[in-house]
């Protein structure tokens, strides 16, 4: 019996370890698969997760590509003073450089439209212009009896006074012209006449005898070639000996109604005071200032530039505190401010003095001019 029941019981407990066994492999098995699943369902987490981050990614770059600012940007927001430092240190043009991409890139055009041009002084064109208008009206009423300041009564008179009036003033001139006339009163008269008496004539004006041979020569000219009369034509005028443009355009704006700009000293510098234009040379001066004017302004402001520029702005010290166009003038402090100092600084008829002219036009405020020698 007792071998009957080990036998029994061996397989029995022979089939405790064969059962055992399977259930090893089983409870391995549930391992792996619990592996299996927590690694799937991990996968799976992992991948949602990237599935929700992608739109949001996508979102993000679709707000920075736009120019917005989104929340995934301002999480790095820390990187930017950084970036902002690096560009402040890399200059100017650098930081001007990006600014001008950025605009590009948020514009989506490669070449931006370029602004208005600005002159030296920070005022646009237009705004150049109208002011530049504006100062020719102010001027028209301060000085509505402007006038050339030398004495002639004809053509010829007016070409031979601009010649002489080179390197002296007006009233020099106005002083000399009237015993040179009385002796030789046409062009005919003076052509002829002996250079000796000619320099001892105009001697007052200084360089008298390169004069002499200017307003000899001219007048030789118009009676050879003009037959005694001054041409009305631009192109003409400056062929004469001493005529240059400045000439010319006073004696047809003045004897023939032409319309034309004169450069003097006095008109260069105020020109440029007032922010016209920054040109030196006369004929640069001339096309620009032509360019802001209509052509029925230019003799008469011509005349009201150099009478401002002779009794107010002066050369060496300009009346600021006595100028009636101070507001719109951008050299405004460039001279005496102080009013009372300034008023003592004006000349011919605002500082109630004579004017240049012996024979000045009925509308003259002022005083006419002593003959020579007479004070």
């Amino acid at each position: 019996m007792k071998k009957g029941a080990s036998a029994e019981a061996g397989p029995a407990e022979g089939a405790a370890p064969a059962q055992a066994r399977p259930a090893g492999k089983a409870a391995a098995t549930t391992g792996a698969a619990a592996k299996k699943a927590a690694a799937a369902k991990a996968g799976s987490a992992k991948k949602a997760a990237a599935a929700k981050a992608g739109p949001a990614k996508k979102a993000a770059a679709a707000e920075a590509g736009s120019g917005k600012a989104g929340p995934a940007k301002k999480a790095g927001a820390p990187a930017g003073p950084a970036k902002k430092g690096a560009a402040a240190k890399a200059g100017p043009g650098t930081k001007g450089a990006a600014a001008k991409k950025g605009a590009a890139k948020e514009t989506g055009s490669v070449t931006p439209v370029p602004a208005a041009k600005v002159s030296a002084r920070g005022e646009s064109r237009v705004a150049m212009v109208r002011r530049a208008r504006r100062i020719n009206r102010e001027l028209a009423e301060v000085y509505p009896y402007a006038h050339p300041e030398l004495d002639f009564r004809n053509p010829f008179e007016l070409l031979v006074a601009t010649v002489l009036s080179a390197q002296t003033t007006d009233l020099r001139v106005n002083q000399t012209t009237p015993g040179l006339f009385a002796a030789y009163p046409t062009p005919e008269d003076l052509a002829a006449a002996n250079p000796e008496a000619v320099e001892e004539l105009i001697r007052p004006t200084g360089f008298f005898r390169a004069k002499t041979k200017s307003i000899m020569g001219l007048a030789t000219a118009l009676r050879d070639e003009f037959g005694g009369e001054v041409p009305g034509r631009l192109a003409d005028l400056v062929k004469l000996p001493g005529v240059g443009r400045k000439t010319a355009n006073v004696v047809l704006g003045n004897a023939f109604g032409v319309p034309g700009i004169t450069v003097d000293t006095h008109f260069g510098r105020l020109v440029r005071r007032f922010g016209w234009t920054e040109q030196q040379d006369p004929e640069k001066v001339e096309a620009e200032i032509c360019e802001i004017f209509p052509k029925s302004e230019w003799t008469m402001l011509s005349h009201r530039v150099v009478f401002h520029g002779r009794r107010i702005c002066h050369a060496r010290k300009p009346a600021c505190g006595a100028c009636p166009i101070a507001p719109l003038c951008p050299s405004y402090g460039e001279g005496e401010t102080d009013p009372e100092k300034a008023r003592k600084l004006l000349k011919y008829e605002k500082g109630g003095f004579p004017g240049q002219r012996l024979s000045p036009p009925p509308d003259y405020p002022g005083l006419p001019a002593p003959p020579l020698g007479a004070g």
